[in-house]
């Protein structure tokens, strides 16, 4: 009984941090120091206005240790202003308390509150994955998976056949051939697949600001299309002049300098799905994020031929993303715009700071594609 009490007390305190979370989601979709604190399937959140629960003592003044006169509010065994002010001191502050929270939950915060619908896969071929499965009974097998149910009543069924069975003194012992154990099979279960392909420009004009949103909006994309598809990649593209492919840390931490050619990530991102990502068999979400800067308008217009030709026959949805930069002229987003105003493929999002990434997401996820 005790135990059902305390699971619904932390079931009740779930829904309080939940709430929280959920109040101020706006703030953590811009906070770059929770993407740090990402675990394996959790993230552990600071939520400084929740107290953990503790207890707290009566009223009554019998004497003892921790009791006897005192007014109400009196701080007890210390200085009420322990921990505050503005010298130095030994006295301990307030601590944020940290809450892990599973990825999966976040995602499901995120969906209500961005209304996001549910992904729909396109393609009519799904990866295959193997999974066993117990479909029936059998008289041999390892001891590890004897059915004890169907081996008592193998060995009753005998001794009443046998006539050996005495209802005053109802002892059953099976014997060896008595003995039934699971058996199992292989499977093929179907499952959606898809990849992600993260593309940054890091040519002269993207500065840290702008990494760092890319960096943020990357991890909330990738928390809600994770949420979606079991089996999940990601692929990470940096480009200037030229495109390479880089593993996660090195998509985040790369500072480049020069000039920037978008055609370069594009067709190597396309290189990238026709040698490793059959469209018949995966959901390919690629994102591009870059100030707008580009080499020029015959670039731009390669840019469109790779997208039209390759690209978005293969894709879900392509998403780029432009981040507000001192340096960067923003033309390309107006140039894809132009080009592609009708075509619900294209999702583009003019993200001009930290608290413009919630926005670009409901843009980019908002279509359920």
């Amino acid at each position: 009984m005790a135990m059902h009490k305390i699971e619904g007390d932390h079931a009740r305190f779930r829904d309080i941090v939940r709430g929280r979370i959920r109040k101020e989601l706006r703030k953590f979709l811009s906070n770059g120091e929770l993407v740090g604190r990402k675990g394996k399937g959790t993230v552990s959140i600071p939520l400084p206005q929740i107290d953990i629960p503790r207890f707290k003592f009566g009223q009554k003044q019998t004497g003892g240790v921790g009791q006897g006169d005192g007014d109400v509010g009196q701080s007890l065994g210390g200085d009420e202003d322990a921990g505050q002010g503005q010298q130095a001191g030994d006295k301990p502050g307030d601590h944020p308390l940290e809450v892990e929270v599973s990825l999966q939950e976040l995602a499901e915060i995120l969906g209500e509150e961005l209304e996001l619908p549910r992904i729909e896969p396109k393609g009519k071929n799904i990866v295959q994955t193997e999974k066993s499965r117990y479909v029936g009974i059998r008289r041999v097998g390892p001891e590890s998976l004897r059915h004890f149910k169907r081996t008592f009543k193998a060995a009753l069924l005998r001794q009443v056949a046998s006539g050996i069975y005495d209802p005053l003194n109802p002892v059953i012992i099976p014997e060896r051939d008595d003995r039934r154990y699971r058996s199992w099979e292989v499977r093929p279960i179907p499952e959606n697949s898809a990849v992600l392909i993260y593309m940054m420009d890091v040519s002269g004009s993207m500065g840290e600001e702008q990494t760092e949103i890319v960096r943020i909006e990357a991890f909330w994309l990738d928390t809600w299309l994770r949420s979606q598809y079991k089996n999940i990649q990601s692929v990470y593209i940096v480009h200037d002049a030229e495109a390479k492919e880089v593993d996660e840390h090195t998509f985040y931490h790369l500072r480049e300098s020069g000039g920037t050619k978008i055609s370069s990530a594009y067709q190597l991102c396309s290189q990238i799905v026709r040698e490793r990502f059959n469209p018949l068999e995966w959901n390919i979400y690629p994102f591009h994020f870059s100030d707008g800067d580009n080499w020029g308008a015959d670039d731009t217009q390669l840019c469109f031929k790779v997208l039209e030709e390759e690209l978005l026959p293969a894709s879900n949805v392509f998403c780029y993303g432009q981040v507000r930069s001192a340096y960067g002229s923003g033309k390309f987003k107006e140039d894809l715009d132009q080009r592609y105003s009708s075509d619900e493929r294209v999702i583009t999002s003019d993200i001009t700071s930290m608290e413009g990434i919630m926005d670009s997401i409901r843009e980019f996820l908002g279509k359920g594609k």
